[in-house]
């Protein structure tokens, strides 16, 4: 124990030379350096973790259906966080993917498809295949696509994995997303969704497992008012480039046109800066 005294027994080096007088008096208390106050915690900076409401804040509708475009909360304006994998890693430390052609039934039962979808089950297959998140760290996702495209997709995410693009979150979605409330705050990387194209009647791309979106937060579908998601409103601004962002000489458009999809981003009446797609549309 440090201090300027002893224990309570023990005496001062000049004990011997006090006068006898002093020889019975306690030793010199012993005193202790002040505690070190606690650290303060250390705040993350904003966009660093998912807010804790992150898919619960119900937004209004409007007429045609989507929720109501609204600004952009703080800690969403510079969005870098990745959602834990709900997959098992594949192993290695590099690129890697997986692929089940047909996929298997229990994948195909918690996906959107359904009969009436304008591709069979069996000619979906179960891609999975690893990428870098915000974190700086190797994930493993996956994705339902057309089987006749898994050569192509697999080798776009492979080339940006080699970039070292970052991707929030890829997984299948549920068929009770897609008539959950919007709270437009989602950035699931998809390829197949069994919907109609936004506005339209007509099936997507996406339910023929020909198309895929890329980080919709950071890229969204933007049509006169209707912004997707609906508090992706200041990523509407593309010359102010965050991480995750597609940029039309970026790796995202060069991986996907190098297996010749098309890109929503360069479009005319709208701008789908998340969509790429075999057809191009």
């Amino acid at each position: 124990m440090s201090g300027c005294g002893g224990g309570g027994d023990d005496r001062s080096d000049d004990a011997t030379s006090a006068p006898e007088t002093t020889a019975t008096s306690e030793a010199s208390p012993t005193t202790e350096p002040p505690s070190p106050a606690p650290a303060s915690p250390t705040v993350p900076e904003p966009g660093t973790v998912p807010p804790n409401w992150l898919g619960t804040r119900v937004l209004p509708r409007t007429d045609a259906g989507f929720g109501k475009a609204q600004p952009t909360p703080p800690e969403l304006r510079n969005r870098r966080f990745t959602i834990p994998d709900s997959l098992p890693a594949l192993p290695g430390d590099g690129f890697a993917s997986r692929v089940a052609d047909p996929a298997p039934a229990r994948v195909i039962a918690r996906s959107t498809w359904r009969q009436g979808c304008p591709v069979g089950r069996r000619d979906l297959a179960w891609v999975r295949l690893t990428f870098w998140g915000f974190d700086g760290a190797r994930h493993t996702g996956e994705l339902l696509v057309n089987g006749r495209a898994v050569k192509d997709l697999v080798e776009a995410f492979r080339r940006l994995y080699e970039a070292r693009f970052p991707l929030e979150e890829m997984r299948i979605p549920r068929a009770a997303e897609a008539t959950a409330p919007p709270t437009g705050d989602g950035n699931n990387t998809v390829a197949f969704a069994c919907r109609a194209t936004r506005g339209a009647t007509s099936f997507s791309e996406h339910a023929y497992g020909l198309a895929v979106d890329i980080n919709p937060f950071q890229n969204p579908y933007v049509k006169g008012d209707v912004v997707l998601p609906e508090l992706a409103s200041s990523y509407v601004n593309r010359k102010n480039v965050r991480p995750g962002m597609i940029t039309a000489d970026g790796p995202v458009v060069r991986a996907f046109s190098a297996i010749g999809w098309g890109w929503g981003g360069g479009w005319k009446n709208l701008k789908d800066y998340q969509h790429f797609s075999e057809s191009g549309r």
